[in-house]
């Protein structure tokens, strides 16, 4: 690589006081509450994509935060005051997004939300029985009375198949990922935060100068070096790869949509079988990701091919459940790496001396990054 400039040195390459390693939602949120509590602070944003490249821009685009199948799992699994813990952050974030962008900007639809079950589903008898208790948990942290609704007259309105029952959640909504990406990126250059993409940092060291990530850029590979005070990781499912003892496993989420069908019957965000399937309507076409339940071991992956094994799984639940006697054509199908963990909080953490975490989003970064952001802004100083 030529040597750089005396100008770049003092601009692009300048020591920051913050870099943050990933432009997703995780990493923009970060920025801009750093940036809001700190007015002064350098900070840089370095991506390895020529876009956030996990699953940030490569999700179903739901604004939700939890079906009841999925709210009842968490709290037999993480406990009734984590589960509670988990819902008002993932709420409080939904409604920090509508406080900084308009509705319009970020194509959010208010549609509202349903969890679909068949005769098959073991978990609705619980669902129902529990329907109360999980109002009154709600009702506390949105101030919605009664916020989820049994609503099965709604199956044969929605021409729906095999479906016997549907719980309403009318604060659910649809959103654009990509377009709130944009918006993020828009909001934090203009308060002068330096985006810099097709960088991939590949690790890092404590260094005279504070911290020194070392960095390829380009299908060049040419070799950086970014000085800074301090280092955030927002990388999501991929942060193995700088912190191999980080609790993350890679989740791979296949979606696809249709072309346009002509009297598309339903309209809102869809769950089913506690969130394994999740579907909704964009204007008159059909999106439909999940079943990773049935190819388990090999989703856990951070490869994003799609495979035919859940491709043909979702178009089977296509057939059976959502377009029983309709012809349809997938113009696309892509996929997204989601991080899990041994835990469904997000690890949002101190990893060493001025070297902090904001990741493991669980699947819901739409909902939690802001909150996640919050935190983790006012852990560094």
């Amino acid at each position: 690589m030529p040597q750089l400039s005396f100008w770049e040195k003092e601009s692009f390459f300048a020591p920051q006081d913050v870099i943050i390693v990933g432009s997703g939602f995780a990493g923009l949120w970060s920025a801009l509450k750093l940036k809001e509590k700190n007015p002064g602070y350098k900070i840089t944003i370095l991506e390895r994509g020529v876009i956030p490249t996990g699953a940030s821009t490569r999700n179903a685009g739901f604004s939700c935060f939890g079906s009841p199948g999925e709210l009842i799992a968490d709290a037999i699994t993480m406990g009734e005051e984590n589960m509670w813990q988990l819902v008002e952050m993932r709420y409080k974030g939904l409604q920090q997004i509508r406080q900084y962008f308009d509705d319009a900007a970020i194509d959010y639809d208010p549609c509202g939300g349903y969890e679909c079950f068949s005769e098959h589903s073991a978990d609705w008898h619980e669902c129902a029985n529990k329907l109360d208790w999980l109002n009154s948990g709600l009702h506390t942290i949105t101030s919605h009375e009664n916020l989820f609704k049994i609503a099965d007259e709604k199956i044969t309105e929605f021409g729906f198949k095999d479906f016997t029952h549907l719980i309403e959640n009318e604060l659910e909504a649809g959103i654009h990922s990509g377009k709130l990406v944009q918006a993020l990126l828009q909001k934090v250059q203009g308060m002068g935060i330096q985006v810099l993409t097709n960088i991939e940092v590949k690790h890092f060291d404590k260094h005279s100068r504070g911290i020194q990530l070392h960095a390829i850029a380009g299908n060049e590979k040419i070799e950086l070096s970014f000085y800074t005070n301090q280092l955030l990781l927002c990388t999501n499912a991929f942060t193995k790869q700088l912190l191999p003892q980080i609790d993350i496993v890679p989740n791979r989420g296949q979606v696809l949509i249709t072309a346009p069908i002509a009297n598309l019957k339903f309209k809102g965000t869809f769950h089913f079988d506690q969130g394994y399937y999740y579907f909704r309507n964009v204007g008159n076409r059909l999106l439909l990701g999940g079943a990773r339940n049935k190819d388990f071991d090999n989703e856990n992956t951070l490869e994003m091919e799609t495979t035919s094994l859940i491709q043909t799984a979702l178009q089977d639940f296509i057939a059976q459940h959502l377009l029983p006697e309709t012809n349809y054509t997938v113009t696309d199908n892509w996929s997204g790496i989601m991080a899990m963990g041994s835990e469904k909080k997000p690890l949002i953490q101190q990893i060493e001396s001025d070297v902090f975490c904001c990741i493991r989003m669980s699947g819901m970064g739409v909902a939690l990054a802001p909150e996640a952001a919050r935190k983790i802004a006012c852990m560094m100083n």
